[in-house]
């Protein structure tokens, strides 16, 4: 790598933890101290992009620049790991078709409530999104039904990829060959995903720590946010797992990744043991008689 000046540039201690407090403020995203390689070796190509001599300069760049905010969403697409794939943790996927929908179903019909709202939150490339879809597309009790799915997450440049909606072999790595039959066209050697699934899914970008167009997105039948809060300290969790809790309608479903809890994070949710998976819910509210 190239740097100006011809030298090559290290950050110090001091200039770490700026740029940690700077990227935590802005969406949650926690670099330990052991992580300092990794940051300065990931920042020091927007040094050579901009033409800034040291990180001391491009940290002034951050915080006084007209071009701030571009940049900090420039800094998301490099910090955020995106891998991901049609289908992923099938056995929860089995727990959200043949367990959660029926019973969620059931509750709204009662209701008269035929609407269904799922957002995706750290959608990634989208598969994640569209996996939903096509699985909703497969359930013939779900006809008639209005069905809204929101992808977000904060790296515009998954997000664009997202909206292409053409993948490669590598997503289809848990994907059985009759879904990509029924729901992808081939093209130069890729597959674009039907109309038929993008129709359901809105993708948009959404820092979760931004909690004023949290708000806007309305409220939700369940949500999907799958190794996403791995990447925050408690904190970071607790603040974004509340704002969960305030979207979610009452008895509407959190599902996170295999590998996340919400042990020590909070006691909002109640954790629903399926015969599938272990699933968090929001509880009924309930009257002061005891009733929901």
């Amino acid at each position: 790598m190239t740097f100006p000046l011809g030298l090559e540039q290290f950050m110090s201690d001091e200039e770490f933890r700026l740029f940690r407090d700077t990227i935590y403020s802005h969406c949650g995203i926690y670099f330990d101290d052991e992580s300092k390689y990794l940051l300065e070796k990931r920042l020091a190509r927007r040094l050579t992009a901009l033409n800034l001599a040291s990180f001391r300069d491009y940290y002034q760049f951050l915080k006084y620049n007209r071009k701030k905010d571009q940049e900090l969403m420039d800094i998301m697409d490099i910090l955020t790991t995106n891998e991901t794939y049609f289908f992923r943790e099938s056995f929860q996927l089995t727990a959200f078709t043949d367990e959660i929908l029926p019973e969620l179903m059931k509750e709204k019909s009662g209701r008269n409530d035929r609407t269904l709202r799922i957002w995706s939150a750290g959608c990634s490339t989208g598969e994640e999104p569209f996996t939903i879809a096509m699985l909703l597309l497969e359930m013939k009790e779900l006809q008639g039904w209005k069905i809204e799915i929101i992808g977000t997450d904060i790296s515009q440049r998954v997000l664009l990829h997202a909206r292409r909606g053409v993948y490669g072999k590598s997503s289809f790595r848990a994907t059985d060959e009759y879904y990509i039959k029924r729901f992808f066209q081939e093209q130069d050697g890729d597959f674009r995903i039907n109309d038929e699934v993008r129709e359901l899914v809105t993708i948009s970008h959404l820092n979760l720590f931004d909690s004023h167009r949290m708000v806007m997105l309305g409220r939700m039948d369940l949500i999907f946010c799958r190794n996403v809060i791995i990447y925050f300290d408690a904190a970071a969790k607790k603040q974004v797992v509340e704002a969960f809790h305030k979207t979610l309608y009452d008895g509407g479903f959190l599902l996170l990744g295999h590998s996340e809890s919400l042990m020590n994070i909070t006691t909002l949710f109640t954790l629903r043991h399926f015969k599938n998976d272990m699933i968090y819910q929001k509880p009924e509210r309930r009257t002061p008689g005891g009733q929901p």
